[in-house]
């Protein structure tokens, strides 16, 4: 993998009447060289792009190449350097006084260092830090380096700092990176720094741009209601990586995906480098965006798409649910300063792998789209700082792009153009929509083994009581079984003429003790069938009522007779509704019991 340097230098000046605040400005230099992008491992604390020290040379020279580096002026014991600006790295290097603490090597986005680590008191923008760790570097090979800078200043994160690993390992704290130590020297101003990265669109024009620390540019003040996009990971982390959602080309949207451990399947890690020209993505990602131009085609020998300079090429990405356009004219910029020049693509294709930390490497192609805001979290009253977070603004319409385009490749421009997003709404002209679809994909990721683990407990709770329900159902219908045996079935009134006198008690004119005498009974209305009812068991608790079970009248004669108290078994007798203890020549009914 190749990555093409620059023709044009942006110098950032600092402004005296703000007191964070430079602009850029464009000078002209010589023509640049392609260096070839080395890859690294995840645990390496640099992102090591283009060494010198590549066995195959695979530059070429260009005529001219239109592009920018971003620089300001910072102060170093005394004496003035001018440095590039790099979110993508974390340590300054410049050539200065040696310190005691000899070689440590540190490497960048492109190039490398190697020299010492030493101490001196830095300004930068009127803001002073009374001892800075910084590379004193002996020899270094930089494209920056060709373009009057004479360093690099790291925007990046401790965690990423080679100095701050070096420092470390001798038990020394003092390696904290540039800005770490200028926002502990300013505890009570927000600890945020802004870029606002222009275009050139010839060789002499002039660029105007600004770089700020804690303070946000007028014109781009609507950015504090923008939503905050979490770094990846959201803690701690080594670089300004963040999720991007999907990348949109025309109508075509291709959701993010990752090769980076722990990262959600649906995002792809991509790190914001302001030290880097142009966007290095998997080849598939590139293909997208360059596959279907009429005239395009991959020129292997450099690395690069070539694509016809009139093929116009609208896209975007989103980014936490926001959608950010992106300048035409940096999608595919000149390679010469004629009309007649050929034009390449400023998206690079390559695979990273799963060694790096970052699927993609987002550059100032992309970012000369946005005005961004790289915040490092605030102190607490406890004086610790809160997670990091970036905030990205469109400065960009797609249909004056357009016309921007066309004015310097020719052709019509283009009208109504707008982006859809992964939700399905429609960005233009505010570019702007809700993420609550990407925060709800993410939480789902992040929260699906608890969520399952949850739903699993409840799901084994829900057996484990219904097992007890049952055992506890099935004992107590066992128990009911047992108590509910009958104790003997019950007949009607028996056939035996016997039965009908009461012993002692003299007998009927036609009784049994007179010959021939026959004794008649009253026909009943209780059938001799298997339906004869069965008294019911002690299960049934409570005080006996009517509705207890069903009950059966049996009407006797008026003129039957008992000359003592003895009742049937299995009745009970009744008279005018109370039970009889004295039973007398009298009507009465038999109530089932």
């Amino acid at each position: 993998m190749k990555a093409l340097s620059f023709l044009l230098l942006a110098l950032l000046s600092a402004h005296n009447a703000q007191a964070s605040r430079g602009s850029f400005r464009q000078v002209k230099s010589n023509a640049p060289h392609i260096h070839r992008r080395a890859p690294q491992s995840s645990t390496d604390s640099q992102t090591n792009v283009g060494s010198s020290g590549d066995d195959k040379d695979s530059s070429f020279s260009l005529n001219s190449v239109h592009d920018l580096i971003y620089l300001a002026d910072i102060t170093v014991g005394g004496v003035e350097y001018a440095v590039q600006l790099d979110t993508g790295s974390s340590d300054l290097f410049i050539k200065g006084e040696k310190s005691p603490i000899p070689g440590s090597t540190a490497t960048y986005a492109i190039g490398w260092a190697y020299g010492t680590i030493s101490y001196a008191p830095v300004e930068f923008l009127n803001i002073s830090v009374s001892s800075q760790a910084f590379v004193d570097a002996q020899s270094a090979q930089n494209p920056a380096l060709g373009y009057g800078a004479d360093g690099i200043a790291g925007l990046g994160f401790t965690r990423l700092s080679s100095i701050d690993d070096a420092l470390t390992k001798v038990q020394s704290s003092t390696g904290k990176s540039l800005l770490q130590n200028l926002f502990e020297a300013n505890p009570s101003e927000p600890n945020y720094i802004t870029f606002a990265l222009h275009r050139s669109t010839q060789g002499d024009d002039e660029v105007e741009g600004s770089f700020t620390i804690g303070e946000l540019e007028d014109d781009y003040k609507s950015i504090e209601i923008n939503e905050e996009i979490p770094t990846w990971p959201p803690a701690n982390p080594y670089r300004w990586n963040v999720l991007l959602d999907a990348l949109i080309v025309n109508t075509t949207i291709t959701p993010g995906t990752t090769t980076i451990t722990g990262a959600p399947s649906n995002k792809a890690v991509v790190l914001l480098d302001s030290g880097s020209s142009y966007t290095y993505a998997p080849t598939e990602v590139v293909q997208q965006i360059y596959g279907n131009v009429s005239g395009a085609a991959f020129d292997s020998s450099i690395g690069y798409w070539r694509v016809p300079c009139e093929e116009e090429i609208n896209m975007a990405v989103q980014i936490g649910g926001q959608v950010f356009p992106i300048h035409p004219l940096d999608v595919s910029p000149r390679i010469t300063a004629d009309a007649n020049s050929k034009c390449i693509g400023s998206f690079v294709p390559q695979s990273l792998g799963s060694d790096w930390d970052f699927d993609w490497l987002i550059g100032d192609n992309v970012l000369r789209s946005v005005y961004s805001l790289y915040d490092f979290g605030d102190y607490d009253s406890s004086g610790k700082m809160g997670n990091p977070y970036v905030k990205l603004l469109s400065i960009i319409n797609p249909d004056e792009a357009s016309v921007d385009f066309h004015k310097q490749r020719g052709g019509t421009p283009r009208t109504n153009i707008t982006f859809v997003g992964l939700d399905g709404v429609s960005v233009a002209p505010s570019f702007y929509i809700s993420n609550d679809i990407s925060k709800s994909l993410e939480m789902i990721g992040t929260w699906m083994p608890a969520i399952l683990a949850v739903v699993a407990l409840n799901a084994l709770i829900v057996v484990i009581c219904s097992i007890v329900w049952l055992i506890s159902f099935i004992r107590k219908r066992r128990r009911r079984a047992t108590a509910r045996h009958p104790r003997g079935r019950v007949s009607p009134l028996p056939m035996n003429p016997m039965n009908s006198y009461i012993a002692g008690a003299p007998p009927t004119p036609n009784g049994p003790t007179s010959p021939g005498s026959v004794h008649v009974y009253e026909p009943v209305s209780m059938a001799l069938t298997e339906d004869t009812f069965v008294p019911p068991s002690p299960a049934f608790h409570g005080k006996a009522s009517m509705g207890d079970r069903p009950k059966r009248t049996f009407a006797l004669c008026s003129g039957s007779t008992f000359y003592d108290n003895t009742v049937i078994p299995g009745y009970r007798a009744y008279l005018f509704g109370s039970p009889l203890s004295l039973l007398s020549s009298r009507s009465f009914s038999l109530l089932i019991d």
